[in-house]
């Protein structure tokens, strides 16, 4: 039977041999640990046109999104976090055809600057992860934990106003597919129950009491769906619903999973799966009456 054992926590800025550069090159070979989705490193030590070096810059798989990456072990400090946004910006200024986000990653983050990067986060887009370090045997274990994440700024999409009809629905679409959306959304009644469809100008959502609460949603076309289905990018999901031979994206600054479906048969085909997903939108949105 395995033991249960408590594990040692170390500073890494006051470590004999462990430096800074060594944890960035375990980040930059390692990016799954940072725990913000499927990304690909692309440069360390970047230089920037006004001076200094970003740690790292990596992107997100489907090339949309670009994260500016800096480690500092020990505490933050207002330099940190100065250094962080000012390569954060000067790659957005650089790279507008990207969604950027800024990551700043520290030993400890206290409690006076979460409170400056609280008010940053918004503005800018930023994830905060605090990195803990554990003696075992002659290793050293490494943990990331995300302490602040980024705020989506709303778009015109989001807003409440957008508000349409279903004629609107089936002229921008068909009939025929705004059936299957009503046949999807009543063999979903189990977690819809007492949920309506709500007609958005560029999207079909649901609200309940008059209130949106958009866990799933349907995008509909002209000839097929997209089923979405709000949670943070999971690799295994996402790797899953492609092995099922569905066509799936991840839309990374709105947290959505686009689901492409020909109709309602489509969807009967792979009905436990699509339902695994929702329940999984129910928990990101913290819905447990089902």
């Amino acid at each position: 039977m395995a033991n249960i054992v408590n594990l040692k926590k170390i500073s890494l800025k006051n470590h004999p041999e462990i430096k800074e550069e060594h944890i960035q090159k375990y980040i930059y070979d390692n990016p799954e640990v940072l725990g913000i989705g499927e990304i690909t490193p692309i440069q360390r030590e970047r230089i920037q046109p006004s001076g200094g070096r970003l740690d790292m810059l990596m992107g997100s798989v489907d090339n949309e999104t670009r994260y500016e990456i800096e480690v500092q072990l020990g505490a933050t400090d207002p330099s940190h976090i100065i250094r962080t946004i000012e390569y954060w910006d000067t790659e957005k200024k650089r790279y507008p055809q990207y969604d950027h986000c800024a990551v700043i990653v520290a030993e400890e983050i206290t409690g006076r600057f979460m409170n400056v990067i609280s008010l940053f986060n918004g503005a800018i887009p930023l994830i905060a992860l605090q990195l803990s370090a554990f003696k075992t045997g002659d290793d050293i274990s490494l943990a990331f934990t995300k302490v602040i994440d980024r705020v989506t700024i709303g778009s015109d999409e989001e807003e409440v106003f957008e508000v349409t009809d279903r004629n609107y629905w089936e002229n921008r679409s068909t009939k025929r597919v705004m059936k299957d959306v009503d046949a999807i959304f009543s063999d979903l009644k189990k977690y819809t129950s007492g949920f309506e469809l709500k007609y958005n100008k560029f999207y079909i959502g649901l609200s309940k009491d008059g209130a949106a609460k958009n866990f799933i949603l349907f995008r509909p076309k002209k000839s097929y769906l997209y089923f979405c289905f709000k949670n943070n990018e999971n690799t295994e999901l996402s790797s899953r619903v492609e092995e099922n031979g569905l066509d799936v994206s991840y839309i990374t600054r709105w947290r959505e999973y686009r689901v492409k479906l020909s109709g309602y048969e489509d969807y009967k085909k792979h009905e436990d799966l699509i339902k695994e997903c929702v329940e999984s939108a129910m928990e990101y949105f913290n819905i447990s009456d089902i």
